[in-house]
Order: C-alpha cells, then structure tokens, then sequence
C-alpha cells in the first residue's frame, strides 16, 4: 500500500474552517456535475460536519444532481437523534430541495450485519465517490474505523464493516472499510478543537491511525482550526 499523501489546511476557527470546507465542497460539486453529470459525496458525523452542512443550507445548487452517502452510521432507530443521516437532514438536507431518493442513507436499524450487508448491495452499483468527508476522534479513529480493530484496508477488503465492539456507545455500528472510503477523487478530513491536538500530532509523527490508512490516490486534505494544530 502507498504512502498516505496529506495537505495540511489551518484556518483561524471552526467558523472559517465551515466557510472553506463548503466552498470546496460546492467546488467539487461543480466540477463534478459539468464532468460526469452527478456528484457523489459521503458525508461524516459530529459536530465539525454540522457547521459545514449549514454553511451548504444557505447555498444554492443544483442539488437534483447531488447523490449522498454516509461513512459509517449507529446502529439505532430510524430518525434517532444520534444518527449522523439524522444530523444531515436537520442541519443541510431537509432545508434544501434535496429529493429523498437522492440520499442513500445506511440502514443500520436493520442490525450491524444485515445493515453492512445491505449497504454494501448498493455500492457495488457505484463507482468512485467524487468526495468523502471524515473527522478524526481523540484516539485517531474516523469513521467507525477504531484503533486495534478491523479497518478494511487490505487489498480484497469489502465495502462495509460490521462494527460489534466500537470503545464509543453505541457499539453496535455499520462503517464503510478504508479501502471503500480510498476510492474517492478526493477526501477532506474536518478537525476542530484542541481536544485533537494529540492525535494530530500522532498523525503527523507517522502513527499508525485509523485516520493515516485512508490512502486515496490524490492523498487527503486535512482541515484543521488553529486550536487542533500542534
């Protein structure tokens, strides 16, 4: 496996890190829709996504063209709060002319195997994603990619992980493998605060993170706050 290529992007605050990342993100968009006819986004979870994804309510687009994944998702009710396509839909996609059908949520209400399951049927119908967001835990994980756990980063790996034992509740998961989230034009991981100030600098020092085997071709930008920087 190659090397992991990242840029390094450091913005004065979390606010500033949401107008940049949106820009980008409808600059891929654009890019995308006039190339190939669709842009295919895998979204992430937490709060750092939930600034950026409000940025994008506020936008105009043409969000008919927009196809939505998600990275990973808990395994709880369909609509539960703690859901990240929950999150999604309040703070970006139900404020938006975003058609239903356009967001192929995990279904993780289904249980850890059949949701993985079922996830990976829909994605072997598609080829690369055009972009993937990802935020980076305390302990390096991203996604539900956890340290000392199955990552899905080996050549053969499947599209989907069922996660049984994640260290954060619940621990029941469904996530999308290293491999699955590699085979993207590109990826931007979002960090904000200086509670990830270690784990970036694990990152940086050459640990082997969760976050460090997610090895796309183009490499990965990572946009940090000034708080999350070493």
């Amino acid at each position: 496996m190659t090397d992991q290529i990242v840029r390094w992007h450091v913005l004065p605050d979390g606010q500033a890190l949401a107008g940049e990342v949106s820009r980008e993100i409808l600059d891929a968009a654009h890019a995308a829709i006039r190339s190939r006819g669709q842009f295919h986004i895998v979204l992430a979870g937490g709060e750092t996504p939930r600034s950026v994804y409000a940025q994008l309510a506020a936008q105009s687009a043409v969000w008919s063209k927009w196809r939505i994944y998600f990275g990973d998702e808990r395994c709880l009710p369909a609509n539960d709060p703690g859901r990240n396509d929950t999150m999604a839909w309040e703070a970006w996609l139900a404020r938006v002319t975003m058609a239903p059908e356009n967001v192929l949520a995990i279904p993780a209400e289904l249980g850890a195997e059949q949701g993985a399951l079922r996830y990976g049927a829909t994605l072997r119908q598609l080829g690369d994603f055009d972009l993937v967001l990802l935020g980076l835990g305390e302990d390096g994980h991203t996604a539900s990619l956890f340290p000392r756990r199955a990552l899905g980063d080996d050549v053969g790996a499947p599209d989907t992980l069922a996660v049984h034992d994640a260290p954060k509740p619940p621990a029941e998961r469904v996530s999308l493998s290293a491999a699955r989230l590699a085979r993207t034009r590109q990826v931007f991981f979002l960090v904000t605060g200086a509670n990830k100030r270690a784990a970036v600098m694990a990152w940086q020092g050459g640990e082997a993170l969760p976050a460090s085997r997610i090895r796309p071709l183009g490499g990965v930008d990572v946009f940090l706050d000034a708080a999350a920087m070493p």
